[in-house]
């Protein structure tokens, strides 16, 4: 059975990515890439789908024991376990070497007290745990056992060790002891099952290459302030969540984790959102992230390559527009949430507010000096070109409903920020365009979203046209620049949303959920607090003065972090447990921004 989603620690090379539970057990790893199948899938299903357990060796009744203590080793993504049994102390060091030829899974055990006796389970299961491949021995001049491979079609992979192995019940073990100062070391290498095996691991040379990578890496990050820790945790999540050969970014390394446990709202996040990549782009450059801000603009303009007018609200992860969306009937779900999802069918939708976004993330790459790309002034003017014609269209808004489409304040708002950042870069002289013309626009849908999207009875903006429902992305129009935060329809809106969608310990709902009724999302059932909405409401408060609430809050979520300080994309109330895919670029953005927004506000100081 799976772990709590909280239960997880993420490892990765920057192309793919594996969950390690406590016990030892990787439940999920998809190779060679974010979005191909998992050969382990173990965290949507049971044993049978696929996983590989390492851990000090136990009786079955009894189950495998939790590591007593995990931490990652200093600002890295090498992940320490350590269990205390009666016999001992054992450490597991599990970790991906940034790549250079076949992704690879490393893990050393180390002995630190006594002898424990050990156990390697590794079932291997292709395609989400649909396919069991061949598993065999190959002879290698090199290494006395012999190296273990699983061949199924175009897949393969290659298990290296010293240790020796053996089969039953299609599942690879090996038993061993390890002593004080011993080291037992083993890998698995993917490789296309038509070419030549993949070159023997080197462990100890990985793990130190692999050390030296992240220690560099971190050593560009700008931040020295109170909350240092906590914002560097989250820039390495977010570059583990880079597609480094592309530069796009997936919102999540996870499909089909619920928000809402045991029911239908499970979707694949392991694509590249505009949206989470745009507000990512910015937390990068400000943080002094510059290379992966420029990576990520080359995969924009890649992706968007003639036929802007056609944005699409997320791609694949080198650009592919088309992620259908199916059913996996075999795999039963996490904790029996079902459909388990792969593709997303929301890849079509019209999302407005996507405009907005990605003209701030390209404003603010050229406002923070990145070097100039005409192409990507371009693309903005393009993008006003195609709102000047379609933006008092309703549209699915931020959150992807699937039911009717609706005129969203928030939608609105992110239009009227394409235009102003356009303004923007026509008033500086970079380029040419209609300045009259689209100053016109942006003051049209200004008044247009005033008059129209804003309650003057409750003195609060309102989700779409007419309604008289709440969002929590009305937290955003301060922190555009859309009214100033002393703006009492402002203070409005942020006050309404803390009486009508937060929750215990004042986490933010995204927006009312009808229980087993279908809602504006078009979807039975309800969800968790969302993160990120949450951490925008820490910001708003900190905007309007209320500095002190607005850091209570803010260490409110971050004692939601687990052990390792990673967020999944919500907040369990009822439960008292993370929800949703784990871990979410969209809860660790915005704590970046909280975080920012908090030390340059002095109070705390830094």
């Amino acid at each position: 059975m799976a772990g709590r989603i909280e239960d997880y620690a993420l490892i990765g090379d920057m192309q793919t990515a594996a969950l390690v539970c406590r016990d030892g057990t990787v439940d999920w790893l998809c190779l060679p890439r974010f979005d191909s199948p998992a050969v382990f899938a173990g965290l949507l299903g049971t044993e049978e789908h696929g996983y590989w357990r390492l851990g000090p060796a136990h009786n079955p009744a009894d189950g495998p024991a939790p590591a007593t203590r995990r931490r990652y080793r200093g600002d890295s993504l090498v992940l320490e376990s350590e269990w205390d049994t009666p016999r001992g102390t054992v450490r597991v060091v599990d970790f991906m070497p940034p790549r250079d030829g076949a992704p690879q899974l490393i893990r050393i055990v180390e002995g630190v007290s006594g002898r424990v006796p050990m156990r390697s389970a590794l079932r291997m299961r292709f395609s989400y745990g649909w396919v069991v491949p061949w598993v065999h021995k190959v002879n290698d001049a090199q290494t006395p056992e012999g190296r273990t491979v699983a061949v199924a079609g175009p897949d393969s992979v290659w298990f290296d060790t010293e240790c020796p192995t053996y089969g039953k019940d299609l599942t690879t073990y090996a038993d061993f002891t390890v002593a004080p100062g011993e080291r037992v070391a083993f890998t698995i290498s993917w490789q296309p099952s038509h070419h030549e095996p993949p070159a023997l691991p080197d462990p100890a040379g990985s793990l130190q290459a692999t050390e030296e990578f992240w220690r560099d890496w971190v050593e560009q990050c700008t931040y020295h302030g109170p909350y240092r820790d906590a914002v560097v945790r989250s820039l390495i999540t977010l570059k583990a969540l880079t597609y480094g050969p592309t530069g796009g970014i997936v919102a999540a390394p996870t499909t089909s984790l619920p928000e809402d446990i045991g029911g239908v709202r499970n979707w694949d996040y392991r694509f590249t959102w505009l949206r989470d990549a745009a507000i990512t782009l910015s937390s990068l450059l400000r943080t002094g992230y510059r290379e992966e801000a420029r990576a990520w603009r080359e995969w924009l303009l890649r992706a968007v390559a003639g036929d802007p007018e056609n944005l699409q609200i997320m791609y694949g992860i080198a650009g592919e527009r088309e992620l259908g969306e199916t059913e996996l009937s075999w795999l039963p779900g996490y904790e029996g949430s079902q459909p388990v999802r792969v593709g997303n069918g929301a890849a079509h939708q019209l999302q407005l507010d996507v405009y907005g976004e990605v003209s701030e993330a390209l404003h603010l790459a050229h406002m923070t000096g990145l070097a100039r790309n005409d192409y990507a002034s371009l693309l903005q003017l393009k993008l006003i070109q195609y709102l000047e014609d379609h933006w008092q269209e309703p549209d699915e808004g931020i959150w992807e409903v699937r039911g009717p489409r609706r005129h969203f304040v928030h939608s609105k708002v992110m239009a009227w920020v394409a235009v102003d950042r356009t303004v923007k870069l026509i008033e500086s002289g970079e380029v040419d365009g209609p300045l009259e013309r689209w100053q016109d626009l942006r003051d049209e849908i200004h008044r247009d979203v005033c008059d129209k999207g804003y309650d003057k009875e409750r003195n609060t903006f309102t989700q779409s046209y007419g309604s008289k429902e709440l969002d929590a992305s009305l937290l955003l129009i301060p922190q555009v620049g859309f009214l100033p935060p002393d703006d009492k329809r402002v203070i409005g809106t942020i006050e309404a949303i803390q009486r009508e969608l937060t929750v215990e310990g004042g986490f933010v709902l995204r927006y009312p959920t009808e229980g087993t009724d279908e809602g504006v999302d078009g979807l039975p059932g309800d969800e968790g607090a969302f993160l990120a909405c949450s951490f925008w409401l820490a910001d708003d408060l900190a905007m309007i003065g209320r500095v002190d609430e607005a850091r209570a809050l803010f260490e409110k979520l971050l004692s939601l972090r687990n052990d390792l300080g990673l967020l999944a994309e919500e907040w369990d109330p009822r439960l008292q447990r993370q929800v949703g895919n784990f871990p979410q670029a969209f809860s660790h953005v915005p704590l970046i921004d909280t975080a920012l927004r908090l030390t340059a506000s002095g109070a705390y100081g830094g």
